[in-house]
């Protein structure tokens, strides 16, 4: 046979999503509500849920997760200290960072001014039950003195083993800076980040293979334990968000896209599928980050020198997608406890979800901190944040989506406005295509 009759990286993910769904659903509708049923083999009894739910799906989901995190620090170090020595002016960096935080805390502005709208539109928390039980422990935020002292690492090698992508940033580009203007000795050692780079992103290609497999673990597993019922309690909350979130992600990154770079909106979210796809699958931006980069570099043209800051930059503080929940949550909350919030109060709202996306950058359970201090702010009981948990999970896929876009997009205008985004890459009709390492190898 030849490799032509090979099913495309989309199509095979699209597979082990539906087929995940699938299975979920008859593996619920098979317990009927029951903690456990056991599948009658004859010789022996074998329990479905144990075996198959918290066993087969579980293990195979998070071996994909761990797969996907596991490349993670490796990537960001390598590819950051690569970009950073490579540039030909280390002031660069500056003007970098800065049109990207600007542009990020931009985006997130209009994200939950967005979902603020459609929550006064629709009302999501009208005739909802106020349950007497309702309670939630908000962990403490950080103050801004902590973060800003906490981005600079005391050892850089334990920020690296615990996941601190702010301090792991930080270090990287400190590192690459001193490499750029070590003479000799930093070509030497930029040759050999180089050929690191170019393995790891070989093992990427290696670990897309596995994806839909772990898809299917994914969703099987979610479907199956997911409370359709509360969804469908709570439509209205839940439908808002998501039309907030489409409207954020297709239309007003499509806008800003075309004004910033003159390009096509179109084949930008054509080029993005494979990423959402993955976005929505592990409900992480960084677990998704190797594809992420993968995506701004290979299909949309962007120079290794930018994606490499703008993407693990974008997936630490790019928050969009978490904002449109805030601010459809905040509503939601003020209807269902009967409290009218003010033209001031929505202001404060926008502007501390806002701030709060850098300010929170890497601390565990960070959208729900993000919910807890805006509601303080505006004196809304942090109990309702119960209400509404339940449902959370589907809604966290589709908002890492919509971050993942975001970080793409501005990764695209950031480099267009530095003259680092190869046009010829993002219109080429073979880049809109998966790579050929992705396709399995079919026997001739």
């Amino acid at each position: 046979m030849s490799s032509q009759g090979s099913l495309s990286l989309t199509t095979r993910i699209m597979l082990g999503m539906g087929l995940g769904v699938f299975v979920g659903f008859l593996f619920k509708f098979i317990l009927g509500g029951e903690k456990e049923l056991l599948l009658n083999l004859g010789l022996f009894s074998l329990p479905i849920k144990a075996f198959f739910v918290d066993g087969l799906f579980h293990i195979g989901g998070q071996i994909f997760i761990a797969s996907l995190k596991m490349l993670v620090v490796p990537l960001v170090f390598v590819s950051l200290v690569c970009g950073t020595c490579n540039l030909s002016d280390p002031k660069t960096l500056g003007r970098l960072g800065g049109k990207s935080i600007v542009l990020y805390l931009a985006t997130t502005a209009i994200a939950i001014t967005v979902a603020i709208t459609l929550a006064l539109l629709f009302n999501p928390g009208e005739g909802i039950a106020l349950p007497h039980n309702a309670s939630f422990d908000a962990k403490q935020a950080p103050t801004l003195a902590q973060v800003i002292i906490g981005m600079f690492p005391t050892n850089p090698i334990d920020a690296m083993a615990n996941g601190n992508m702010l301090q792991v940033i930080v270090f990287s580009l400190l590192f690459g800076v001193a490499m750029a203007l070590s003479g000799e000795a930093g070509q030497r050692l930029s040759a050999i980040f180089e050929d690191l780079n170019n393995v790891i992103l070989k093992l990427v290609t290696l670990l897309m293979n596995i994806a839909p497999y772990g898809v299917f673990c994914l969703m099987a597993k979610l479907f199956t334990t997911i409370e359709i019922a509360l969804i469908w309690s709570l439509a209205k909350y839940f439908g808002v968000v998501l039309l907030a979130l489409a409207i954020h992600g297709l239309i007003n990154y499509s806008v800003i896209f075309k004004v910033f770079t003159g390009l096509s909106p179109f084949r930008f979210l054509a080029q993005m599928k494979d990423t959402c796809l993955f976005a929505f699958s592990t409900s992480s931006s960084s677990a998704t980050m190797p594809v992420t980069l993968e995506t701004a570099t290979k299909k949309l043209g962007a120079s290794n020198s930018v994606a490499s800051f703008t993407v693990p930059l974008g997936a630490t503080i790019n928050m969009d997608g978490t904002a449109i929940m805030q601010g459809v949550a905040t509503v939601f909350i003020a209807q269902v406890f009967m409290v009218d919030l003010t033209l001031s109060d929505y202001l404060m709202v926008i502007l501390t979800a806002t701030l709060a996306s850098v300010g929170t950058a890497g601390v565990p359970g960070v959208g729900l901190i993000m919910l807890a201090m805006v509601l303080n702010q505006v004196g809304l009981p942090v109990e309702g944040i119960a209400l509404i948990i339940g449902v959370d999970r589907l809604l966290d896929m589709t908002r890492t989506a919509v971050n993942v876009t975001g970080d793409c997009m501005v990764t695209c205008v950031v480099a267009k406005s530095e003259g680092q985004l190869d046009e010829g890459v993002f219109n080429d009709l073979e880049s809109a295509k998966e790579l050929e390492e992705y396709k399995p190898k079919a026997k001739s």
